[in-house]
C-alpha cells in the first residue's frame, strides 16, 4: 500500500464546509483510482463507483435530463446495490472524460449539494481531448466552470518513494533539518539516501512501477512494466491526437533522450527529423505535454524575476516529467549502468531530468539560461523570494557559468546558487552545496500575505 500525498487533500476537501465536486487529473497510471477508492471506502458510509471506461453503459444515466434525482434514479436502476444517503454517500466518476454529460451534470451536483463527487480523468480528456470532450453539434465545451475544484495528481515524488521503501519520518525530518539548517548529514544517513536516489532514477514514480519493484528487486521485470506503460501511452496518442499529428507526436517523445544527449540540450526540430521546423512540431510537444508526458524548461531573456514573464517561448528544453520514463526510453542495461556509476557524459543528463522531475512534482515550472557565448545555467527558480540559479553536476566539479554570473551581480542579479552533486551538505560563499536527493526540497514556502486596511479617513 502506497501513501501519498494527495490523501491529506482530500481530508481537507471532505472537511471543507461548501465544497464543490472534485476533479483529480493526471498522467494515466499515477494512482488515481486507487487512491480515490481506498478514501472513499475509509470516510463514507456508501460508495457508488462508476468507470466509464470499464463500464460504458453506465453513461446513460446522465442522458437527457441531468438533474440530481433524475441521474440518482437512473443510477439505482444500473447499479442495484447502491445507496445514496444524505450526506455520506460519495459517488465516484472514473474516467469521465469518456463521459461529457457526467462532467456537465457536476454543476447539478455543486448546486444539490446532497452527495459528494470525486472525478478523475486522464489530463488529455480533461483537458478536452477528443469528441468525448466537446457538446455534440454544439462546439462547446462541457465543463462546468465556477462548479467544480480541480487538482493534479503526480507519480509518486522522491518523498512518496522514501515511504514506500520504509524510511521513517524521523530520517525525512533529518534530511529537510539539514537542508534548512546547511548542516552536513550525518554519513550513515548520507549513504543510504544516495543509495535510494538511484534507486528512483531507475524506477521513477508510476505506482505499478514501484510496486514491482519492491515486489521483486528485479530490474528486468522493472523495466519492462516501464515499457509497457509506454506502450499505453503512445496509444492514447493513437486514441486522443489527430490523424495528421500522430505519427509527430511519437516521433517528437522518442527523440528526448537524443535531445538530452547534447551539450546544447535546447529541443531542437532538426533531431526529430533531419529538416524540421517547429510549425510542424511544436502542437505534438503541447500534447505530449497536455498528456503529462513531458514539460519544457523555457530559457529565459534575464535572470530576473518574474520568470514566467522573462521566458523565451520559442526556446526550450524538453524533460520527462518522471525520470523513470526517461530510464525506459534508454537502452536496457542502464539500470544497472547507474547503480554501479558506469554511465559516462550521459549521467548529466539523467541527473538534470531527474531535478526536473523534483520541480514538476511539487508543481513548480521550469525555466534555464543559456546565451550564445555559451554561458548557461540548469535551472532558475524562485527560492526565498528571488531568483536562485541551480547547477546540478553528475560529478563533483566547478561550474564555469555560475561563477561568472555571481561575479557579475549588476549584469545578472544572482545572488545565490544552488550546486547540486555526489556531496554533502556545504557552503562556499554564495553557493549552497547539497547532495543530489535534496533536490525535492528546493521549493519556494508560500506564505500568507495579509493586506491592510486602506485609511479611508485619508479621502476626507
Amino acid at each position: 500500500m502506497l501513501k501519498r500525498k494527495i490523501e491529506s487533500v482530500l481530508e481537507k476537501w471532505k472537511g471543507s464546509e461548501h465544497k464543490k465536486p472534485l476533479v483529480i487529473k493526471g498522467i494515466r497510471q499515477c494512482g488515481k483510482t486507487y487512491i480515490v477508492q481506498k478514501f472513499a471506502m475509509e470516510n463514507y458510509e456508501s460508495v457508488v463507483y462508476l468507470n466509464f471506461i470499464l463500464e460504458p453503459d453506465k453513461k446513460s444515466a446522465f442522458a437527457g435530463n441531468i438533474d440530481v434525482d433524475t441521474i440518482i434514479l437512473n443510477l439505482s436502476a444500473l447499479i442495484p446495490d447502491s445507496r445514496f444517503i444524505n450526506g455520506k454517500t460519495c459517488i465516484i466518476l472514473d474516467e469521465i472524460q469518456e463521459c461529457r454529460e457526467a462532467r456537465t451534470a457536476l454543476k447539478s451536483f455543486q448546486i444539490d449539494g446532497r452527495f459528494d463527487i470525486i472525478a478523475t480523468g486522464s489530463l488529455l480528456g480533461v483537458r478536452g481531448y477528443g469528441k468525448s470532450e466537446k457538446t455534440a453539434g454544439s462546439g462547446q465545451d462541457s465543463v462546468p466552470v465556477g462548479y467544480e475544484t480541480v487538482i493534479e495528481m503526480y507519480p509518486l515524488d522522491f518523498e512518496e518513494f522514501l515511504w514506500a521503501n520504509g524510511i521513517n519520518g524521523k530520517v525525512i525530518d533529518t534530511v529537510k533539518s539539514c537542508f534548512k539548517q546547511e548542516s552536513v548529514i550525518p554519513e550513515g544517513v548520507h549513504k543510504v539516501m544516495m543509495e535510494l536516489l538511484y534507486r528512483y532514477v531507475i524506477v521513477g514514480g508510476l505506482p505499478e512501477v514501484v510496486n514491482t519493484f519492491l515486489e521483486t528487486k528485479n530490474i528486468e521485470l522493472t523495466y519492462q512494466m516501464q515499457r509497457n506503460l509506454i506502450a499505453g501511452y503512445e496509444e492514447d496518442m493513437v486514441k486522443y491526437a489527430d490523424n495528421a499529428d500522430k505519427a509527430r507526436i511519437r516521433e517528437c517523445f522518442e527523440s528526448i533522450p537524443k535531445q538530452l544527449a547534447k551539450d546544447n540540450k535546447k529541443f531542437q526540430y532538426s533531431v526529430v527529423r533531419k529538416g524540421g521546423r517547429s510549425s510542424q512540431y511544436i502542437s505534438s510537444i503541447q500534447w505530449l505535454e497536455d498528456a503529462g508526458l513531458v514539460k519544457r524548461c523555457y530559457n529565459t531573456q534575464i535572470t530576473e524575476l518574474p520568470l514566467e514573464g522573462n521566458s523565451i517561448k520559442e526556446c526550450f528544453k524538453l524533460y520527462t516529467t518522471d525520470i523513470g520514463l526517461l530510464m525506459a526510453m534508454l537502452d536496457y542495461g542502464t539500470q544497472a549502468d547507474i547503480l554501479k556509476g558506469n554511465l559516462l557524459g550521459y549521467k548529466g543528463a539523467i541527473f538534470e531530468n531527474l531535478m526536473a522531475d523534483f520541480l514538476c512534482k511539487s508543481g513548480q515550472k521550469l525555466y534555464y539560461f543559456q546565451k550564445d557565448s555559451g554561458l548557461e545555467l540548469d535551472f532558475l527558480v524562485r527560492y526565498k523570494g528571488e531568483c536562485v540559479a541551480i547547477e546540478v553536476k553528475a560529478k563533483s566539479g566547478k561550474a564555469k557559468s555560475l561563477r561568472t554570473v555571481l561575479k557579475n551581480k549588476d549584469t545578472y542579479h544572482i545572488n545565490n546558487a544552488i550546486k547540486l552533486g555526489k556531496y554533502n551538505v556545504g557552503r562556499e560563499s554564495e553557493v549552497l552545496t547539497i547532495p543530489l536527493y535534496m533536490g525535492f526540497l528546493v521549493k519556494e514556502a508560500l506564505e500568507d500575505v495579509i493586506i491592510p486596511d486602506i485609511d479611508l479617513s485619508l479621502l476626507a
